[in-house]
């Protein structure tokens, strides 16, 4: 189950639609697992809009990732800055449409893309912060089934 699935989720239960604790499910006795996967870039930049950014800094500190920024990237902060190389050609002719397609990812795009898609929890629970409630994750898949009582 990977993090940024994390961004999307909250607690089943009915009592808990209307509590904002409900949201986000917080992760305990996770095990973790990095699944390699190629970079992303245009799914990053279109992504970003829709983070619970707040939630998603709270996650990884509970799982001891790296820090993320306190704000979060704009779409110009996952590209790298282009760098001046005094070994390439400097040929004016290239159409700006092959440059925007050769972006080279930043150190935060990159950071991002390994918290949010290369990170997995394969074992544990997600804990619902108002009722407590524990989902438990097997083999990378969380089971949001819940007793009949407490649907």
């Amino acid at each position: 189950m990977k993090l940024l699935t994390l961004n999307f989720l909250t607690c089943a239960i009915k009592t808990c639609k209307t509590n904002p604790a409900s949201f986000p499910l917080h992760p305990r006795d996770a095990e973790l697992e990095i699944q390699e996967a190629d970079l992303n870039l245009p799914f990053l930049k279109n992504i970003l809009p829709r983070l619970m950014w707040e939630e998603i800094r709270t996650i990884a500190a509970e799982l001891g990732l790296p820090d993320l920024p306190t704000t979060p990237p704009t779409p110009a902060d996952l590209v790298a800055p282009a760098s001046t190389n005094p070994d390439t050609s400097l040929d004016t002719t290239e159409s700006t449409e092959s440059t925007t397609s050769e972006e080279t990812p930043s150190q935060t795009a990159l950071d991002l893309h390994r918290i949010l898609l290369e990170t997995c929890i394969q074992e544990g629970k997600l804990v619902c912060g108002a009722c407590g409630h524990e989902y438990a994750v097997k083999e990378g898949v969380a089971n949001f089934l819940l007793p009949g009582h407490l649907v």
